[in-house]
């Protein structure tokens, strides 16, 4: 576990201290609350892989590009109290001519809501005019593009998590937001309530534990990458999910959030510590209420 929530991975562009990047190494590469899946999207792939001692070992890739103009600086922080051994390969090219000042950034945030607030009423009287509650995958201002996220949600009880819309705000507009979608199956690709774990191209339920037998009890990792359809932005962006239908449920998100923007970070929030991070698993485990 130490090695997925323990270990940060920070990105620094054009010679910036602020880093444009952080995140927990695993999250980064969509592993859902310490259980390692594979992947098998365009912009990330997980491949698993055994040595001739019989230890698993696995292989995380990226292929969202990064461009730099004056150097790019990647670094890997083992914040926990147990010995990692990773490798690393990095493809780069160099160009004659430096990118044009409007070419974006690559940056990535993650977040964590431990316990998420819900209200139970019955379905035909509870509705979401607002969004204020929605859990906040990217609040961010600048000019860009978001190009998509992972997210793990730990679920509490023993049913049905999702039926989340996705409300997605430009450029500081009011309620209704520009994009508001209408469930959670129809964000990540699947089906009705999926059960069954899927990775495509773009989007997918690529981690779905059951744990006990119990449909969608415990974790749940879901992607969407928005490489070919990127929602761009001029001043602002405010990413939101709800939790539940019109966030009636309690439980535990968390995101990986990726966007392109002018020029390099400037500031950002602070990553949380490592308790905060959940590095224990049964933390954040599911007590089936």
């Amino acid at each position: 576990m130490n090695v997925f929530r323990g270990m940060v991975l920070r990105a620094f562009w054009d010679g910036s201290e602020v880093a444009s990047i952080e995140a927990p190494l695993g999250n980064l590469f969509g592993v859902s609350n310490g259980q390692v899946r594979p992947l098998r999207s365009l912009a990330f792939t997980a491949n698993e892989g055994k040595d001739r001692a019989g230890r698993e070992g696995w292989g995380f890739n990226c292929y969202l590009p990064m461009p730099f103009a004056d150097g790019a600086r990647i670094e890997i922080e083992n914040q926990g109290d147990t010995e990692a051994r990773i490798w690393v390969h990095v493809d780069y090219e160099r160009w004659k001519q430096q990118p044009a000042e409007d070419v974006g950034r690559l940056h990535a945030l993650w977040r964590r809501e431990p316990r998420t607030h819900g209200d139970k009423l019955p379905w035909e009287q509870n509705v979401n005019l607002t969004g204020d509650d929605n859990y906040v995958i990217l609040d961010a201002e600048d000019d860009g593009q978001f190009a998509g996220y992972f997210l793990t949600v730990v679920n509490r009880a023993r049913e049905w998590w999702g039926e989340g819309d996705d409300m997605i705000f430009i450029d500081g507009e009011e309620f209704p937001p520009s994009f508001h979608g209408t469930g959670t199956e129809e964000i990540f690709g699947g089906g009705t309530c999926p059960v069954t774990e899927f990775s495509g191209p773009y989007t997918g339920f690529h981690c779905i534990e059951n744990r006990s037998g119990f449909d969608w009890w415990g974790t749940n990792g879901v992607y969407r990458f928005q490489v070919n359809d990127p929602i761009q932005f001029r001043n602002s962006i405010r990413v939101t999910l709800e939790h539940g239908h019109a966030n009636d449920q309690d439980n535990d998100y968390s995101t990986v959030a990726f966007w392109y923007q002018r020029g390099t970070a400037t500031e950002r929030e602070p990553l949380p510590g490592l308790a905060e991070r959940g590095i224990n698993f049964q933390d954040s485990g599911a007590d089936g209420g």
